[in-house]
C-alpha cells in the first residue's frame, strides 16, 4: 500500500512530541498501520530545540501545509478557536482527513466541523483532545459500545489535581500552590482555563456526547473552579472520610443529562479519589460492564503525542475503505437531542461549612431552615474556635437534594444574625 503523508500544523510541545514519535517509532507504526507514514511538511514559526526537522519540508505558512496536494492527513496542533478552525475547515474542504488535539475547538465547533467532514467523506479524529495519553474516547466509543452508559466522572485537568493534592498533603493554600504550579510549568501564566474549570468543561462536553449520543453542548455545561476551596475544607473532608477533587461529572437521568464541573467531595475509598498529582482519571459506568477506571498522564509531549499518532494510525488503516465503514464522529448513527439540566435542577448531596456565633439556638435555627426545604442531614460536626473567639464552625453533610432547594436554604442561613460571612458549599458525589 502506498505511504500515507502527514502535514503537522504546529510544532510546539505536542507537535514536537508527535513529530518525534512518528520518526522514532516509524517501523513499529508502519507494522501497525500496514503502510508507511511519512511526515511530508510541518509548520514551523520558531525553532523547537526538541525536534530535528532535517529532511522535512518546513514553512511558516500553515495554509501552505493545508493546501499541499501531496498530504493525506492534516494534524492540527495549533490550539484555540480562530486559526485552528480555519485550518480544519480548509483541510476538510480540500478532502483531507484531520487529526486534532484541540478540545476547545471540538467542544464549541464540533457539530459544524463534523457535518462538513461527513459531507466531504473524510474523518476528523480527536482522541488527544481529552485526557492526553489515556485512550478514553476509544474506550467509550468502541470498547464500551455494547453498554448503555449511565454516568461518568473524571479528573480531566492535571493542574487542578496537582493543586488539590498539594493542599491535602501539605496543608497549603490555593494561591501558594498555584504559584508553584506556574513555576513548574503545570499552569499557564493566566491559569483561568485550568483552575476555573473551563478546560475540564470542554473535555466533559466531548465525553458526554460520545457516551450518550447527544449534541455537543458546551454552552450548557455548569462550570465552577477551585479557587475558593480552603485548606480547612480539605481537612474537614478528610475527617469525614472524603477527598476533594475537581471533577467533571455527567449523568443520564429521566429528566435530562447532568453536565457539570466543580469541586467535589468523593469517598476516600473510591479508586479515583486516590489519583493524585498531575495525573488524569476517568470513571465510566456502563449497564453491562459496571464501573471502569482509566488513569494516566493527561498532558505533556509524549502522552498527548501517543494519542495523536494512534489517530493517525487508525486513519491510515481505514482511509481507503468507504466512508460508511468508519465510526461516526460521535459514535452514534443517530443523535438524540436530550436536554442538559440547568444546575438548579441537578440533585446531589452537599457539604456545608457555616461560620456562626457560638451561642445557644444557632444549630436549631439552621436545622429548621434545612428541614423546611426537605433537606436531611447525614452528618454534623461543630468546631469550636479559640477560647477568645466567639465564632464556631458548623460542618454539615446532607443527603441528596435538588440544587434549587439548597440555594434557598443557603440564602436563608446567610440572613441569620448568628451567621458570619458566606456559607461554603461543596457538592458531594458517592459515584454509584
Amino acid at each position: 500500500m502506498k505511504p500515507v503523508k502527514v502535514g503537522i500544523c504546529g510544532l510546539g510541545t505536542v507537535g514536537g512530541g508527535t513529530f518525534n514519535v512518528l520518526t522514532k517509532n516509524a517501523k513499529e507504526i508502519a507494522r501497525r498501520a500496514g503502510r508507511e507514514i511519512i511526515i511530508e511538511q510541518v509548520t514551523l514559526r520558531r525553532p523547537n530545540p526538541a525536534v530535528d526537522t532535517t529532511g522535512v519540508k518546513t514553512t511558516a505558512d500553515v495554509f501552505e501545509v493545508v493546501n499541499n496536494p501531496d498530504i493525506d492527513i492534516i494534524v492540527e496542533l495549533i490550539g484555540g478557536y480562530t486559526i485552528a478552525k480555519d485550518v480544519v475547515m480548509s483541510a476538510i474542504e480540500n478532502g483531507k482527513h484531520v487529526v486534532t488535539a484541540n478540545k476547545a475547538l471540538i467542544a464549541v465547533y464540533g457539530e459544524e466541523i463534523f457535518a462538513a467532514a461527513e459531507a466531504k467523506g473524510v474523518s476528523v479524529t480527536y482522541e488527544a483532545a481529552v485526557a492526553g495519553g489515556i485512550p478514553i474516547i476509544k474506550a467509550i466509543r468502541e470498547g464500551l459500545a455494547a453498554n448503555r452508559i449511565n454516568w461518568l466522572a473524571g479528573i480531566i485537568n492535571g493542574t487542578g489535581n496537582f493543586i488539590l493534592t498539594e493542599m491535602r498533603d501539605k496543608g497549603r493554600d490555593f494561591a501558594d500552590v498555584l504559584a508553584e504550579a506556574q513555576a513548574l510549568g503545570y499552569a499557564e501564566a493566566d491559569p483561568t482555563f485550568d483552575v476555573e474549570g473551563i478546560d475540564a468543561a470542554h473535555k466533559l462536553t466531548i465525553l458526554s456526547s460520545i457516551a450518550y449520543g447527544i449534541p455537543l453542548q458546551f454552552q450548557h455545561c455548569y462550570t465552577e473552579g477551585i479557587s475558593k476551596v480552603a485548606p480547612e475544607d480539605v481537612e474537614y473532608a478528610e475527617e469525614l472520610g472524603y477527598r476533594i477533587k475537581h471533577l467533571g461529572i455527567s449523568r443520564r437521568t429521566d429528566r435530562g443529562i447532568d453536565l457539570r464541573v466543580h469541586p467535589t467531595m468523593i469517598p476516600e475509598h473510591r479508586p479515583i479519589a486516590k489519583v493524585d498529582g498531575v495525573l488524569n482519571a476517568v470513571t465510566v459506568n456502563g449497564d453491562a460492564v459496571g464501573d471502569t477506571l482509566y488513569v494516566g498522564a493527561g498532558a505533556g509531549a509524549g502522552p498527548t503525542a501517543s494519542a495523536v499518532v494512534a489517530d493517525i494510525i487508525d486513519l491510515a488503516r481505514t482511509m481507503d475503505a468507504p466512508a460508511s465503514a468508519s465510526v461516526n464522529h460521535l459514535a452514534f448513527d443517530t443523535i438524540d437531542d436530550v436536554r442538559v439540566l440547568p444546575i438548579e435542577q441537578v440533585e446531589t448531596a452537599y457539604y456545608l461549612r457555616i461560620q456562626v456565633q457560638d451561642r445557644t439556638g444557632v444549630l436549631a435555627s439552621i436545622a429548621t431552615i434545612l428541614s423546611q426545604r426537605e433537606i436531611n442531614i447525614e452528618a454534623l460536626i461543630q468546631k469550636e474556635g479559640p477560647e477568645d473567639d466567639a465564632l464556631a464552625q458548623i460542618i454539615i453533610l446532607t443527603h441528596r437534594v435538588e440544587e434549587q432547594k439548597m440555594d434557598e436554604a443557603i440564602a436563608a442561613i446567610e440572613t441569620l444574625d448568628s451567621t458570619h460571612g458566606k456559607v461554603t458549599r461543596i457538592r458531594v458525589e458517592h459515584l454509584d
